[in-house]
């Protein structure tokens, strides 16, 4: 297996619906873009409920882990849970393809060093209001898994990114073609990646 230099890492990041209704991607696009990672692919589309449900596939292990804080909030209250874990977080994983096929999204790819980490960082935790200050989620919204689970919906944080490289790759493949995804030159890399800076002094 081929391995690719650290600047060639690419991560995947999709704006959800609350950011297209909310007018917010140039600001969210303008935040990444200023870090130096190079935009490589990008289009506004209607997800289908195949590629969302094939975005979020989560493995059951996943969802029990995300279903047992369904139940024992449930025990907490006093209540008794109506159902296992397990289809507590199968009702997650529809409830985000509801959100993302609930109108336009924006899809994109970028790539450069630490990419994912980098737009990772740039994003925040994934609930919004406990998310730091300074991030996209943390400053430019203002919902709550509280909010969420009373609504009986996704929490609305206005994007995802991948979280390691290959679940990148994976991503990728659902979203865009090959044909779709541009190899180009940008000059800002040679400040960033060239070894010797040759050729900024005349």
């Amino acid at each position: 297996m081929e391995v690719l230099h650290p600047k060639k890492e690419r991560t995947f990041v999709l704006l959800k619906p609350d950011a297209i209704q909310r007018g917010l991607i140039g600001e969210i696009v303008q935040r990444i873009e200023r870090t130096g990672l190079k935009l490589v692919a990008l289009k506004i589309m209607l997800a289908n409920r195949e590629q969302a449900m094939e975005h979020y596939f989560k493995d059951d292990a996943w969802c029990e882990e995300k279903g047992m804080r369904a139940v024992n909030a449930f025990k907490a209250a006093g209540k008794t849970p109506e159902k296992e874990a397990v289809e507590y977080g199968r009702d997650i994983v529809r409830a985000l393809a509801d959100f993302v096929t609930s109108g336009p999204v924006v899809v994109m790819i970028w790539q450069g060093n630490e990419a994912i980490g980098v737009v990772r960082k740039l994003a925040g935790g994934t609930e919004p209001t406990t998310s730091d200050v300074g991030t996209i989620r943390g400053d430019l919204t203002i919902d709550s898994y509280r909010m969420a689970n009373v609504d009986s919906r996704a929490v609305r944080n206005l994007i995802h990114c991948s979280d390691k490289p290959e679940e990148a790759e994976r991503e990728i493949k659902i979203w865009f073609n090959e044909n779709e995804q541009l190899t180009y030159r940008l000059i800002n890399e040679e400040v960033l990646y060239d070894i010797n800076l040759d050729g900024i002094l005349e």
